[in-house]
């Protein structure tokens, strides 16, 4: 795959970047931007359903995400590209923003009411970003800690188990549901845009 570090996904991820460490640096800003469902509803501030996707509660929380969306993003324009042509780049970012806003429905609908409950983060776009790669290669070589190897399909059946769990049982501070959500949406928009992936990824599976 050709190298080009001025893809889109890389100019996410450095608008994201600095975007997130000024909302780091500027606590007001922060919290404008957050995921608030009760402020959407209460208050009608719409842009929340994405601009908390370009925020993250921490440096390490920001650097993971990044660099999901850096291995991944690439190789999904590189997908996009051959199935669709020169409309690949503007694909790619409706469908980023798109899935800001899709993974943040069902903690809505959850929490429209909660005046506590705010979330940030790109980590439901960055799970559609996966799984569309997942279903347009799913023998493709998934790392967990840069060591253990394991294809792809494999790795979406038990992060689709983990975060239904986890989500479920709210252990955590962390999105599961977004994550979860997420990925869903990523798999159906890969099958909307490219039905042949699907079969394509059937027909590994069935001689």
């Amino acid at each position: 795959m050709e190298q080009d570090y001025f893809n889109l996904s890389n100019i996410i991820i450095v608008v994201t970047a600095l975007i997130s460490y000024y909302a780091l640096n500027n606590y007001p800003f922060f919290e404008k931007a957050a995921f608030r469902p009760y402020m959407i509803k209460h208050n009608r501030e719409w842009w929340r359903w994405v601009t908390n996707g370009f925020i993250h509660i921490d440096y390490g929380h920001l650097f993971v995400n990044m660099l999901s969306l850096y291995f991944f993003g690439r190789n999904l324009l590189y997908y996009l590209e051959a199935v669709i042509g020169d409309l690949s780049s503007i694909l790619f970012v409706i469908f980023y923003i798109s899935a800001i806003a899709v993974s943040g429905i069902y903690s809505y609908v959850r929490h429209k009411d909660d005046f506590a409950y705010s979330a940030v983060g790109a980590s439901g776009a960055v799970s559609a970003v996966i799984f569309s790669c997942i279903l347009f290669d799913p023998f493709s070589k998934i790392y967990l800690y840069f060591a253990i190897g394991i294809p792809s399909w494999i790795f979406g059946i038990l992060y689709l188990v983990y975060e239904y769990y986890m989500g479920k049982k709210q252990l955590d501070n962390i999105g599961h549901d977004a994550h979860f959500s997420g990925a869903v949406y990523g798999l159906v928009f890969t099958i909307v845009i490219f039905p042949q992936a699907a079969l394509s990824f059937i027909q590994y599976f069935i001689p």
